[in-house]
C-alpha cells in the first residue's frame, strides 16, 4: 500500500493525489525551551524556523519522499487537517526541504 496513509482509528485508508505529502508533526517542534532554560512557547515569531514531521502518506507524483521519511518543511507553507483526533498538514512536494532517512546515501554532501 504504498503511499496509503495509515492514520490510527476505525476511518477509512487515506490516498493522498498528485504531488501532495501527509505529515504529522513531531510534538517536540512545539513549545521549546532556549540553552540558558527559558521556555519558548509555539507562537513566539523570532524568526523563520523550519519544523520536522513523519511522511504518513504521498501522493502519486511524489519522487523524494516515501511514506516514514522525517521531512523538513516550513509551518507557513502547510494546510492543517485533522484526521481520526490526530493533527496533520498537508504539503506539496515542492515546499519540503530536507528529507531524512535511512535510504538516503551517506555520500551526499549533505549534513543534516
Amino acid at each position: 500500500m504504498t503511499g496509503v496513509a495509515e492514520i490510527k482509528g476505525n476511518g477509512l485508508p487515506i490516498k493522498m493525489l498528485h504531488d501532495r505529502v501527509l505529515v504529522s508533526l513531531r510534538r517536540e517542534d512545539g513549545e521549546r525551551r532556549s540553552t540558558g532554560g527559558i521556555l519558548i512557547p509555539a507562537t513566539a515569531q523570532v524568526a523563520k524556523r523550519l519544523v520536522w514531521g513523519e511522511a504518513r502518506g504521498v501522493g502519486g507524483s511524489v519522487r523524494q519522499v516515501k511514506v516514514g521519511d522525517q521531512v523538513l518543511f516550513s509551518p507557513e507553507d502547510q494546510h492543517e487537517v485533522e484526521v481520526h483526533g490526530e493533527e496533520l498538514v498537508i504539503l506539496r512536494e515542492r515546499d519540503v526541504h530536507a528529507v531524512a532517512a535511512e535510504r538516503i546515501e551517506e555520500s551526499t554532501g549533505l549534513y543534516l
